[in-house]
């Protein structure tokens, strides 16, 4: 099963209800969803009632035989953007693509990034904030926004370091003639100088 999509498929139907809708045949000059669709597959569909003020778009599956399609979601409707309980009378119904999902209408503001939330679901992470860079979520099931080490890194002379795993942290800069040392295993700037040792070992040299 996969989704497809495909130009001038429509057929229409007598159907009535909420549930699949059974074809009854290709609207002259147009391929029926057997032939543009194929078994089995999914596409976005759109249902318009001839005669009543009745419509529906979504994403549905084709029957194994192609003669029926089951709205397996739906996107927009006459009722509220749920299933329609289709009146009796002629309806057309033909492939199209639900302006949802196009990429102009999921990203809203410059900067915004488009990724697959799911296979053939595009979704949008807004922009970051300045310096941010893009990594994978914990799971690695979708991007989001980071601090990168420039954004970190404040002032000249700042430090960058690992205070956990993959966790960059900030040692901002120390004092003139202080030293790097460890606390606790994360590094510090500590007093500097000579020790009492080395200037006794000086002395004696001397």
């Amino acid at each position: 099963m996969a989704l497809v999509l495909n130009d001038r498929v429509k057929e229409t139907t007598t159907t009535t209800g909420t549930g699949a809708l059974t074809f009854a045949g290709a609207v002259s000059g147009f391929e029926t969803f057997s032939a543009g669709i194929g078994n089995s597959n999914t596409t976005y569909y759109a249902i318009a009632h001839l005669t009543a003020n009745e419509w529906e778009v979504g994403l549905g599956t084709l029957a194994g035989d192609s003669s029926t399609i089951t709205r397996t979601s739906v996107i927009s409707s006459s009722n509220g953007d749920a299933a329609v309980d289709f009146a009796s009378g002629t309806k057309d119904v033909f492939c199209t693509f639900p302006a949802s999902k196009t990429m102009d209408m999921t990203l809203t503001t410059a900067g915004d990034i488009l990724y697959a939330s799911s296979a053939n679901t595009p979704a949008r992470l807004a922009k970051g904030t300045g310096l941010q860079v893009v990594q994978m979520n914990s799971g690695a099931t979708a991007p989001e926004w980071a601090a990168s080490p420039q954004s970190l890194m404040t002032a000249a002379g700042d430090i960058l370091y690992a205070s956990g795993a993959n966790t960059l942290a900030k040692l901002a800069k120390g004092s003139d003639d202080e030293v790097l040392t460890l606390a606790s295993g994360i590094p510090s700037w500590a007093a500097g100088g000579v020790t009492a040792g080395f200037c006794i070992a000086m002395a004696i040299a001397l």
